[in-house]
């Protein structure tokens, strides 16, 4: 390992690095074998920069950036990871808040931590980011400088949240600690139409399901689907009282700045799907999508009138339809949400990986995790026995 020839460096702001050198990392034209999409929006340079320009990311908010990269001896860009320092466990969707306590009842200090991921986004991806033309053994160094960051930046542990499988097996063939989670994602199974998907389900789900988009709009509602140059600042404007107004209500506090959305309509429009709603020509709910290759991601969503079952069209059905009209493979809806299973999303395992500095924590931690995927399998069985699709 000593003998591979890659300088390792962090990097405190995205812009630092050049946008090309990062995406020829993040999402090469030719993706490496095993991964899981051909391009992952939120793995891009302008995704990570629109975060960190709008004060998303940095300064007052307990997410610190701090890039790793891999470089050759002539200072290419062979390798790069998304990391940041963290002071707390907010934003992340893989909750350790009772590991830190524990921890921290013991006379441990839990954070600062490091984090691997995508701010505010349970999206699974690559998360060792290697370019194509990286010289061999660029993901393994990379992989040795997050490991030597307890020890080199005095954090308490390493946290790499939602890697694709790919990486996870690389991870645990490594030897980090193992967590598995489980989401929601439709598969969209060469559907030639929303009714065709439709035809897959079982008789009363179907019903239920046609009764839903029914009550949706039973109140004059329109819908629109807008992406490029159909997004405007007043739609950016609308939307961020929608996502504010259902933040404060679930959460607490907006991680967004309403900066961040400008950002990400001007550097991203064509991978942005937002589904809004209106009444009497008034925009009263919208639901926001990133659009990759392969894959639908639905992030936020939120509303300021309500009407029974707007949410379900919006963040769920209307998905659906694009991804089948797109010809994309899944619709990845974001944590949590029992909800979407009745609604044609299928459960899926996701997963984690993780090092910890002290031993103590570390068992600790190995053991808990082991005990909740025991638990989270039985889930997952039991969500396949009773899928709301035709038996057989």
């Amino acid at each position: 390992m000593n003998a591979i020839p890659f300088r390792i460096r962090q990097v405190e702001r995205i812009d630092a690095i050049p946008a090309a050198a990062w995406d020829a990392c993040a999402n090469p034209a030719l993706p490496p074998e095993g991964a899981s999409e051909r391009f992952n929006p939120f793995l891009s340079h302008a995704f990570f920069a629109a975060l960190e320009t709008t004060g998303c990311v940095g300064k007052g908010t307990g997410w610190y950036p701090a890039h790793l990269v891999a470089e050759t001896p002539e200072g290419a860009l062979a390798a790069c990871a998304p990391v940041y320092f963290k002071t707390h466990s907010l934003g992340e969707y893989v909750f350790d808040q009772g590991l830190a306590d524990a921890f921290e009842r013991v006379g441990g200090k839990y954070y600062p931590k490091a984090q691997v991921a995508t701010p505010f986004t349970p999206v699974q991806g690559r998360r060792l980011l290697v370019a194509a033309d990286a010289p061999p053994g660029a993901r393994e160094a990379l992989l040795l400088g997050l490991r030597s960051l307890p020890r080199a930046a005095g954090v308490s542990s390493i946290h790499i949240t939602f890697p694709d499988a790919a990486d996870q097996a690389f991870f645990a063939e490594a030897g980090m600690i193992q967590r598995k989670g489980q989401q929601f994602h439709f598969f969209n199974r060469d559907y030639a139409s929303f009714d065709d998907f439709l035809a897959a389900l079982s008789s009363r789900k179907r019903k239920a399901i046609k009764k839903e988009r029914a009550e949706a709009l039973a109140s004059g509602l329109t819908i629109e689907r807008l992406t490029g140059a159909a997004l405007t600042e007043a739609h950016w404007d609308a939307f961020f009282d929608f996502y504010t107004d259902t933040s404060s209500r679930k959460w607490g506090r907006p991680y967004l700045t309403r900066a961040f959305f400008t950002a990400l309509g001007s550097a991203l429009a064509d991978r942005v799907l937002l589904v809004v709603a209106r009444r009497e020509g008034r925009l009263i709910a919208g639901a926001l999508n990133l659009i990759g290759d392969d894959a639908l991601y639905g992030r936020n969503w939120g509303a300021i009138e309500h009407h029974p079952c707007l949410h379900f069209e919006l963040c769920y059905y209307q998905a659906i339809e694009f991804a089948i009209e797109r010809g994309l493979k899944r619709v990845e809806a974001g944590a949590q949400g029992e909800h979407k299973f009745a609604r044609g999303y299928e459960a899926v395992a996701t997963f984690s990986a993780h090092d910890f500095a002290d031993p103590r924590l570390a068992e600790a931690a190995k053991d808990y995790f082991a005990r909740e995927a025991r638990a989270i399998d039985d889930l997952l069985a039991e969500y396949a026995d009773n899928a709301p699709f035709k038996k057989g």
